[in-house]
């Protein structure tokens, strides 16, 4: 078995009795679906021989056909020069290796593992600039994002090191002094005064997180994703959306490209995550619509028409609600 399957198996272990975190039907947690689970069971399948229980009620073919598809995914794995560690990675490898057996099994195979199915896949075509593009007025680095910072499909808070040339300037004084006072307090252990002093800091826009095992000053900031417009959470496909953003960002750093404010005070922004355009990642998607009232650029415009095309997100309803028809009509109590 490569070192790399080994070591997908080995993070995601069947949870010992007794866990608290639920198991999905490969006998892994519920939150290590999809790439880490094929892992899972195509190790299982070097030592057993045999398939997962419950594939052939999404497959066509038969026991032995499924051990054949096994036997080449096991080796297909190990040949690559760059295991897959995305869903969209895992995907790709799977429709190559059995790309000559019939198109029920292939995609029965990728829905039991919540992989994407051929016609969802997404190939990016815009990559992170390097150099800042016309418009653009400031740019910075994110702490890692943490998952309840996901307001909706379009909308995420963000926190900014003060230790950024940046932001290192402009701290406010008092807000440097109440993270003092704090310090101070706790290692007192007076956790009551140094919850006050966190909530100025607090009230004031920064925060003190804990990164690394050690405490930093942060700035808070709340991000507008430039030129889409995500279904509302009430809307259908509003949860998807929220969820898909969730995935892109959560527990990364994100690059950041402002261009300015709205009317709430949000940064309106171009955000990238590891190299993705996350705008296009969610068009694409068909989990956002192009705000032509607010940005014309082409290429989202083309972004949308791609995933009309394929039917994908919220394009599988032949007329979806616009989010800002949606939000006109509850402000005029329609």
């Amino acid at each position: 078995m490569g070192n790399a399957l080994r070591f997908l198996y080995q993070c995601c272990k069947p949870a010992a009795a007794g866990d608290s975190e639920s198991l999905g039907h490969h006998g892994v947690s519920a939150a290590t679906v999809g790439v880490s689970a094929l892992a899972h069971d195509l190790f299982h399948f070097e030592i057993t021989s045999q398939v997962p229980e419950g594939l052939s009620k999404h497959v066509v073919s038969s026991k032995n056909a499924q051990a054949n598809w096994y036997r080449k995914l096991v080796e297909a794995w190990r040949e690559s020069k760059s295991p897959p560690k995305t869903p969209e990675d895992t995907a790709r490898l799977v429709i190559e290796t059995l790309k000559r057996h019939k198109k029920a099994d292939v995609e029965g195979l990728l829905a039991f593992y919540g992989l994407p199915l051929p016609h969802t896949r997404v190939e990016l075509a815009a990559g992170a600039p390097t150099s800042l593009p016309e418009g653009v007025e400031y740019e910075f680095q994110t702490l890692p994002v943490d998952a309840k910072a996901v307001a909706d499909g379009d909308t995420v808070t963000v926190y900014v090191s003060t230790t950024d040339p940046r932001e290192s300037s402009c701290v406010p004084s008092d807000v440097q002094l109440a993270a003092v006072h704090r310090s101070q307090a706790r290692s007192e252990r007076n956790y009551t005064e140094a919850d006050a002093f966190h909530k100025e800091i607090i009230d004031a826009g920064y925060r003190v997180l804990n990164f690394r095992n050690e405490e930093i000053l942060a700035r808070k900031y709340r991000i507008r994703l430039r030129g889409i417009d995500a279904p509302e959470s009430a809307m259908p496909y509003g949860e998807e959306a929220k969820e898909e953003l969730t995935k892109i960002v959560q527990g990364k750093c994100l690059r950041v490209l402002v261009y300015g404010q709205d009317r709430y005070g949000r940064c309106v922004g171009d955000i990238y995550c590891d190299g993705k355009f996350v705008q296009e990642l969610m068009l694409k998607k068909g989990l956002a619509w192009h705000y032509t009232a607010y940005d014309k650029r082409s290429e989202f415009t083309t972004w949308e028409k791609q995933a009309r095309a394929k039917r994908v997100g919220l394009w599988a309803s032949s007329n979806p609600e616009k989010p800002w028809d949606w939000r006109k009509d509850r402000r005029e109590g329609r």
